[in-house]
């Protein structure tokens, strides 16, 4: 299966260097010519449980060099989600699934304004991984991914994409429920990204201050709240369930925490800030997610005066 990512940081990387690994053409598609520079002359370097590999993954930053493809996986941040999804319509044919793997909701939206949703699928994964520098990525903790039908069906692209997965180490399940798993991944993202900007923790050290871990629980109990206000399940103790995410993904810095390190712009609006915009909906005060929110845009706004 001919696999296109769109987005080569930690993410995009992960998963382009297993699935080049496996055996599959992939290619990652990216701005940055650091990036490629590095992995076109050294390979990607990816770190993981000790190991060091060098692999020798496809980079460009023209998705229209690189022909037609089965897959489109989208792993940028969810502000570009619009751009990489108008340039990868040059590899789309009849058949092309387009996949989100993004952190927050709001993602679907963007895509189905160009492309067929029969074509569209979600998923979630709780993977880690951070990017220690142009083509050098270190995998930090490993979870369960998960895709499925927007509908909710069991299908057989679905089922092929998920074994492609498996076979590169990937665990993956298809669900016929992907709306309540992404809001399951929501909350864990709520309860630890804005965090670990602010704090400069790694996830695993929320866990070591009594402090955090108040704050990580008003934030959780806050969205849990907005989530069965909208109808979606969740299943057992989500609180529970970021701190075994925090704790498996312990040596991992967040992708919000790594934008905070490089002075970038970050995917509040997608994270804590949809749990404010859609509490605002509903009349339900957030005021926890509202005081993260509004830091981390503070913040982010000096970024952008000091450039």
């Amino acid at each position: 299966m001919k696999t296109v990512i769109m987005g080569a940081g930690a993410m995009g990387g992960l998963f382009g260097a297993l699935l080049t690994l496996s055996g599959e053409e992939t290619w990652l598609v990216t701005p940055r010519k650091d990036h490629i520079d590095k992995i076109k002359s050294e390979g990607l370097t990816l770190e993981e449980q000790g190991k060091i590999y060098k692999i020798n993954v496809n980079i460009t930053n023209d998705v229209t060099s690189i022909g037609k493809a089965d897959l489109v996986l989208i792993f940028v941040k969810t502000y570009q989600t619009e751009k990489a999804v108008a340039d990868s319509l040059s590899v789309e044919k009849d058949e092309t699934v387009f996949l989100s793997l993004q952190n927050g909701i709001g993602n679907e939206e963007v895509i189905c304004k160009y492309v067929d949703r029969k074509k569209v699928l979600l998923g979630v994964t709780n993977h880690g991984a951070t990017l220690l520098g142009p083509g050098h990525i270190f995998h930090a903790g490993w979870g369960q991914t998960h895709i499925g039908e927007l509908d909710g069906r069991i299908t057989e692209r679905a089922l092929r994409i998920s074994k492609m997965f498996q076979k590169a180490g990937i665990i993956t399940e298809v669900s016929d429920s992907i709306y309540d798993l992404i809001w399951e991944k929501l909350l864990i993202n709520v309860g630890i990204n804005a965090l670990t900007a602010l704090t400069g923790l790694k996830n695993g050290q929320l866990l070591d201050y009594p402090e955090t871990l108040r704050l990580m629980e008003l934030l959780v109990n806050e969205a849990l709240e907005i989530a069965r206000a909208k109808g979606i399940k969740i299943e057992g103790n989500p609180f529970d369930k970021v701190k075994k995410v925090a704790e498996a993904t312990r040596e991992n810095r967040s992708s919000m925490g790594q934008d905070f390190d490089y002075r970038r712009r970050t995917e509040i609006d997608s994270i804590n800030g949809a749990i404010v915009r859609e509490a605002e909906k509903l009349r339900i005060p957030v005021p926890c997610n509202r005081i993260i929110t509004d830091l981390i845009k503070v913040i982010e706004r000096r970024f952008y005066q000091s450039q």
